[in-house]
């Protein structure tokens, strides 16, 4: 399986982004791209060559946090491609930001402590819904609703993928928060505000984040801003760097032969030095720019 091929641009779209200043449809592109990325390392098969004896439900926790990028990627490419859905597409980045994190901590940190805390934390809600569900059964005098029979069920079939107990689930410790995650896998602070704090303006509906995308004033007057959000350049920059760094962390992880991975390594690097380079090509950093409020 060949790696999928980087995006290929012609002078002309170059030169018209150059003569604009406005790059956003080649960043798109790599974006894109960075998505594609990350569903290929997440389909390396636990069979092929050189590749590190690691536990089956492990290894499907780390394919899985690259899936997850990968498809929500695709999912802000079809919501922006035409320029609209930027309220939408910073939620999901920020989703995208949080899975690459972890997923980039787990492989730092490959304990077998850490891949059941990472599981347990995402089960003691389900264990919490079960004793709830029983509860009211036995409050009925044992009579069992077909929709709690189902969840029940669905409930079950989660504990018995995770091979933990119940008792065990309840009883672990959380993760680090995600601003000891980003401390711990090198990155600085600004990582964590940027990606994190600012990220979450998005999803929870702040002051800022209702001025930035749902709010408009017209001649002194509040109104709701039209539909006419675009992704901000950042996303487009920001997110697949996050990303790539992730990939990254797990190719090292997964990967035995230390030739294959160097080579690999280097591909990555080159990718994030290339977005790199085209952002610094874009207009003066701003707080705009750097911040995406």
């Amino acid at each position: 399986m060949n790696i999928p091929l980087p995006p290929e641009f012609t002078e002309e779209q170059l030169k018209s982004c150059s003569d604009s200043g406005e790059y956003s449809p080649v960043l798109f592109e790599w974006y894109k791209y960075v998505g594609r990325l990350a569903n290929y390392f997440a389909c390396i098969s636990l069979d092929s060559p050189g590749i590190r004896d690691i536990d089956e439900a492990h290894h499907s926790i780390l394919i899985g946090l690259l899936n997850r990028c990968s498809r929500l990627i695709l999912s802000n490419v079809t919501l922006s491609h035409e320029g609209l859905f930027g309220e939408t597409t910073s939620i999901i980045d920020r989703c995208i930001f949080e899975s690459a994190i972890k997923l980039n901590w787990l492989c730092a940190n490959p304990t077998d402590e850490n891949f059941n805390r990472f599981i347990a934390e995402g089960l003691k809600t389900e264990v919490e819904f079960k004793k709830k569900i029983e509860l009211n059964i036995r409050n009925r005098g044992g009579e069992v609703m077909l929709v709690e029979e189902r969840m029940l069920r669905s409930i079950e079939s989660y504990f018995q993928k995770s091979r933990l107990t119940e008792e065990f689930i309840a009883q672990a410790k959380n993760l680090p928060n995600l601003a000891q995650m980003i401390e711990q896998v090198g990155h600085d602070r600004l990582a964590y505000v940027v990606g994190q704090k600012i990220g979450s303006h998005h999803v929870h509906g702040t002051w800022a984040s209702l001025w930035f995308h749902y709010l408009a004033e017209t001649d002194g007057v509040i109104v709701p801003r039209d539909h006419n959000c675009p992704t901000h350049i950042n996303q487009y920059v920001y997110v697949p760097l996050v990303l790539l760094d992730a990939i990254k962390k797990y190719f090292e992880f997964l990967i035995t032969n230390q030739n294959e991975c160097a080579q690999m390594i280097g591909i990555i690097d080159a990718i994030s030095e290339e977005i790199t380079t085209i952002f610094h090509e874009t207009s003066t950093l701003d707080r705009e720019a750097v911040s995406g409020i």
